[in-house]
Parts: C-alpha cells; structure tokens; sequence
C-alpha cells in the first residue's frame, strides 16, 4: 500500500499542514518512502458521502453502470454512495444487492452500498425480503421504492416495524400518487401558465405527515427522500422538536433550481419531485442550515438520449448530480467547510452506518477524503463528464470549488482533476 503526504493541506479550512496516509489510516508516524503531493490552497474534507445514487445497473446500463456511475462519484469528492433499488430487476432480493455490492467492490473507485427495495417489484403491494437483504454480504440496512411511494399506510407501518428489529430504515419517496396523476411540474402559477399538470406540494406533504406519526407510533426509523417543499420543512421541524427519529435529504437541485426554468421546455428540468419556487428554495435552504434537513443526497438519475432528448410530457424525470453536487453547495452556503461536511459527510455516514466514512480526518482515522480548490472556477461540460449520461441542467454554467484528488483508503481515485482508473 502507497504512502502520501499531502503538503500544505487545509483540513477544513484550518490551517495549512501536511497531513500523512499511510497504510489506509491517517497517521503521524514518517515514511520516507511516501509520495509528496503539493495540496497548498486545497482544502480537505472527509469523503463525500451520497444517501441517493442511481446508478442503474442491472438492466439499464445504457445509461449508467456501477462502474461510470462509481468514477463520476469519485471525480465528484465521494468515497462512497448508496444505490437505489429501482433497477431491472429490481433490488429486492439477497441476490440482486449482492451483486450490485461485489460489482462496485469490482470498480474500486467508492464504497457502494445497494439500497433494498421495501416492496416486491417496486409495487407496493407486497414487502420485499427485508431480512434476506439485511443479512446478506451486502449488509443492507436502508430500503426505500424510491420513484414510487409506499403509499398503503399498513403496508409502510408492517415495512418500519420489520426493519426496527435491526435498527434498519425506511427511506420514502413522499407522493400521494393520487394527487400527481398525470403531473408534469410544480403546481402553481408557472403550471398554469403553461398549461400543465401540476404537482402539488400537498402530494409531498400529506406522506411525510402521515409517515412522522407512523414512525412515531412504532418507535423506528424514517428517512425522507429529497425533500422540496417549504410545508414539508414545517411537518419535519414539528416531528423533530417532538422526538421522532426522522432524518431527511435536500438535494442540490432542489437549492437552486426554480420551477420558471420549464418555461423553456427543456426536459433536463423535469425532475421529481419537481423544481419548486423561490420561496421553497429559501426554506430549503434555511432548513439545511439549521438541521432540520440533515444531509444533502444527489438523487443522480442518469437517463439515455432517447429517454431526456423528447417532449416534455414524455421525458423521464432525473438529473445528474455526482459530479456537480459540491459546487453546487459550495454557491449555496458558500465556503462554510465543517457545515458541508456535516451535512456532506459525517451525518449521511451516520444515518448510513457506513463505519470508516465521514469521520473527522484524525490521525487513526481511515484515509477516505477529497481535496478541493475553493479558488477554481470550471465551466460544465456535459461531453467531459464521467457518466454514461449527459442529462445535467449546468451545462454551460462555471461552478466555484473543484475536485483535485479523491483518496479511498488511502488510495487515490482522483488525481489532478482525473480519475485514476
């Protein structure tokens, strides 16, 4: 295993210092053997974290394969990321979360940790094998229909009381699917004057309610997949206050992007949920900063040309994120590195349980960190990204802060701005 010391790094904006990996760990002991590595101006921070990845593969891996989606992840900061279930077939046997695991093992390039669905086929009429997954190599612990909502109140109480017996969670994609039949964006005054179905935000708000008093009933976990409305900021600040163990994600869209961008009609901008007002946006925003939204998640959705190049009412619904996500967040909070950390890293570790990630970069600790160069301006360009996609709403756009290396264990993934491998 190679040793490296990186000369002049800023640990979270501190002051610079060289800091030594060696042997997988953060360490203080001298090697002279180790490689020098010029980080002055860079910052580190503990390896990115991604609670919501889509990365495809089985069965479309003409838009993504673990292996694309694992190298846009590390080209983005992260050392690991948590699949979605949705893939074809779908994650919701031992079998299939086994080798979405060993294929991202194969790659090398982050830690992937499938997601399991909560019901058989995505349907929502049946649970999946829970227990299956949560005792397989893949070690699952989060399962969520993530695209679809689990929306029989029985079924989703039987999912949190299954998964409370291994501290498991259930992550929800909160639409009332009889309130969004049909819906093409944001319901409000953008929708109406388009003459487009709206999705309301009442849709969202409605399951996260009930959710909150379910998990609260049962005493288990609840995570709420990319939160985009203001009320939905509320229904969470109230469970949180009452003791609820609900955690929920933004993502970076959701920070930016507002629902007059499908004025143009531009398919890269639908997305679900859908891009919200400004002054969701705000909320979002606020909450992230408080903690009452406790991670950001990516929600990277590769899609193929055929399914993102058509008419709006036929586009699939998606964005990419990976690559992007930290400048993203860096234009919205601006330089406040321990805050994106947490919010980054620690804390979706955490809700997690992936053990060696978001820990403070300590000697002992394990080596899984980014550097990024706050002073970099780059402009996205669709055709350089590492995924097999190109549906990303920044092209054209210069983002602040830009990835210079990424280390997983100790071992780089990035290098210079490239991936290693």
């Amino acid at each position: 295993m190679s040793s490296y010391v990186l000369r002049n790094v800023s640990v979270l904006g501190g002051a610079p210092a060289n800091l030594m990996l060696r042997d997988g760990l953060i360490s203080d002991l001298p090697d002279i053997s180790a490689e020098y590595i010029d980080a002055t101006g860079l910052v580190a921070l503990p390896g990115l974290v991604d609670l919501h990845t889509h990365l495809r593969e089985p069965g479309r891996e003409d838009a993504e394969t673990v292996e694309t989606g694992s190298r846009s992840a590390a080209l983005g900061g992260y050392t690991a990321v948590c699949a979605m279930a949705n893939t074809s077939p779908v994650a919701d046997t031992a079998g299939v979360v086994e080798q979405v695991w060993r294929l991202g093992r194969e790659a090398g390039l982050v830690d992937v940790q499938p997601i399991g669905a909560v019901t058989v086929g995505l349907a929502g009429k049946q649970l999946a094998e829970l227990g299956a997954m949560a005792t397989s190599a893949a070690n699952v612990r989060i399962f969520s229909d993530d695209g679809f909502c689990v929306a029989d109140p029985r079924l989703m109480r039987r999912a949190l009381e299954y998964v409370k017996a291994f501290d498991g969670i259930i992550a929800q994609h909160a639409e009332e699917p009889r309130l969004t039949e049909g819906a093409q964006m944001h319901e409000g005054e953008v929708s109406t004057r388009l003459g487009l179905t709206g999705w309301p935000a009442v849709a969202e708000e409605a399951i996260i309610a009930r959710d909150v008093l379910l998990a609260e009933h049962v005493g288990s976990r609840l995570h709420v997949c990319h939160v985009s409305t203001a009320g939905s900021v509320e229904v969470l600040r109230q469970a949180k206050a009452r003791g609820v163990r609900v955690t929920a994600e933004v993502t970076p869209h959701h920070l930016l992007l507002t629902d007059d961008l499908a004025a143009s009609y531009d398919p890269v901008f639908k997305v679900n949920p859908p891009l919200r007002t400004a002054g969701d946006v705000a909320a979002l925003r606020e909450a992230l900063v408080e903690g009452v939204i406790d991670v950001v998640a990516t929600d990277h959705a590769p899609h193929a040309v055929e399914d993102k190049e058509c008419e709006w009412a036929y586009a699939r619904p998606g964005m990419l994120g990976l690559e992007t996500a930290l400048s993203i967040v860096i234009s919205v909070l601006g330089e406040r590195w321990d805050l994106i950390a947490e919010r980054m890293s620690r804390t979706p570790a955490r809700i997690a349980g992936l053990a060696g990630h978001g820990t403070d970069l300590a000697v002992g600790s394990p080596a899984n960190l980014t550097l990024v160069d706050p002073s970099a301006r780059w402009v996205v360009d669709p055709a350089e990204l590492a995924s097999r996609s190109r549906n990303t709403p920044y092209s054209g756009t210069t983002l602040p802060g830009r990835i210079v290396a990424t280390f997983l264990r100790g071992e780089p993934t990035v290098l210079d701005g490239k991936a290693v491998k």
